[in-house]
């Protein structure tokens, strides 16, 4: 990474409050509920975590590395030691993003990075570590194409986020069918966030997601079987370096890795 951008990141994680979100969207402030711990260190060959996903055996995790990085998955325990490598067939990443899963075994990689602002089609690959097999997911946006670096797979679709780079302090929701094709898609919802978010995760209760920044995380209750933003349920911080990837262990716990090897456990207590 580019020197001055990482120190405008690390300025930017530094001074990253929740004030402006309890104050904006009524994010309630749950700072003291959650504790915070490294547990473990990535694998080498993990070097820019940017996705999290659970594996088959309790307490493993699948990730992969960002942009230019080789089409392979690598699963580790919570101690960060590597357990598997799988290569994803018929893939290519071009700056693959974030990481999520269905209650199938498949395992959706987000191919949908626009930093540059140079893309127009994005892919999704969905990937079963049993069977080997894949298949590709292929969007466009009907508006101007965000960069984009999060996403989670809920009852049949997945839900995109925005990064929000510059001015624009506004983040983006997407829905997308979970199915192999060529799909088009459009904002469902927005909320004015003052950070950029990174990655996201859904509890396997369906009832929080997560929002993952450089330097906070915000936690939204569901609307029955709806993804939107109307119900802001509260925003800690979380300054981790540059926090790439999130997952819940279960309902209220949460793993975070960042992309100087960091694992991360947050506890809900």
């Amino acid at each position: 990474m580019n020197k001055l951008i990482y120190l405008w990141l690390a300025v930017k994680t530094v001074f990253c409050t929740c004030q402006p979100d309890h104050r904006t969207n009524d994010f309630k402030k749950v700072k003291a509920h959650y504790k915070n711990s490294k547990i473990g260190k990535l694998p080498a060959v993990a070097s820019e975590s940017s996705g999290l996903a659970p594996g088959k055996q309790p307490g493993t995790f699948w990730t992969h590395n960002d942009s230019g990085g080789k089409p392979e998955l690598y699963l580790f325990d919570l101690k960060g030691k590597l357990l598997d490598t799988k290569a994803v067939p018929n893939a290519k990443n071009i700056d693959w993003e974030d990481l999520t899963h269905d209650d199938k075994g498949n395992l959706y990689i987000g191919d949908f990075g626009n930093n540059a602002s140079q893309r127009d089609v994005f892919d999704i690959y969905r990937f079963n570590p049993e069977s080997n097999g894949s298949e590709r997911i292929t969007f466009r946006y009907q508006s101007a194409a965000p960069d984009c670096e999060s996403f989670f797979y809920h009852q049949g679709s997945l839900y995109l986020f925005s990064k929000n780079w510059g001015k624009d302090k506004w983040v983006k929701m997407y829905r997308l069918p979970a199915q192999a094709g060529e799909h088009s898609i459009s904002p469902g919802d927005s909320i004015r966030i003052s950070a950029q978010v990174t990655s996201a995760a859904i509890s396997p209760d369906g009832k929080t997601f997560a929002l993952l920044t450089y330097g906070k995380i915000l936690l939204f209750e569901t609307a029955g079987d709806n993804i939107d933003f109307s119900k802001p349920k509260g925003c800690f911080r979380f300054s981790r370096k540059q926090t790439e990837a999130i997952e819940f262990l279960n309902n209220t716990d949460m793993l975070i890795t960042n992309e100087q090897g960091g694992v991360y456990q947050t506890t809900f207590r």
